[in-house]
């Protein structure tokens, strides 16, 4: 059985487990500046948050397989650390949470992620997102995200509904 659902707290571990291992496929993708190991620290994880991030979960069987997180700023609701286990992925987990959160929101959805992480920018062109200029996208990155400056110039920007 499967079903999406939000992530309890006594989950934290196995949300760091879902990302790191899913974030495995950066490496030798991502600039090399931008790659650590792990991918996210636990301590990353905790500060996310205690931003305001709320983690959703794919649930099979009784186990984690995929989450993805949302979070309110401003005017917006940010798509933060869509992550699905690598041996789930390209099964609908990943299109199950998103059109779960697109279902919380009635706000535009902006998501950032590697420029490099093609499969990632096409998955949410695939779900109705549009890349923001260039401009816009750094723009938006200063305005909405709290990411270093190497970050920024390596990343995307995705939008729905797509921004004038």
């Amino acid at each position: 059985m499967t079903k999406v659902r939000l992530c309890r707290d006594d989950e934290r571990a196995t949300i760091l487990a879902i990302i790191n291992a899913a974030a495995e496929a950066y490496r030798g993708v991502i600039p090399d500046d931008c790659w650590h190991e792990p991918y996210m620290p636990r301590e990353e994880l905790e500060r996310e948050i205690d931003a305001g991030i709320q983690f959703w979960g794919f649930e099979s069987d009784g186990a984690l397989i995929g989450v993805m997180g949302i979070q309110p700023v401003r005017d917006v609701d940010l798509i933060r650390h869509a992550y699905v286990l690598p041996a789930s992925q390209r099964r609908g987990v990943g299109a199950a949470l998103l059109q779960h959160l697109r279902g919380l929101s009635s706000r535009r959805m902006l998501i950032g992620t590697w420029a490099a992480a093609e499969w990632a920018v096409d998955f949410y062109r695939r779900h109705g997102f549009e890349l923001v200029s260039p401009e816009r996208k750094t723009e938006l990155l200063k305005a909405y995200w709290t990411v270093p400056d190497r970050q920024i110039e390596t990343s995307v920007v995705l939008a729905n509904p797509p921004l004038a």
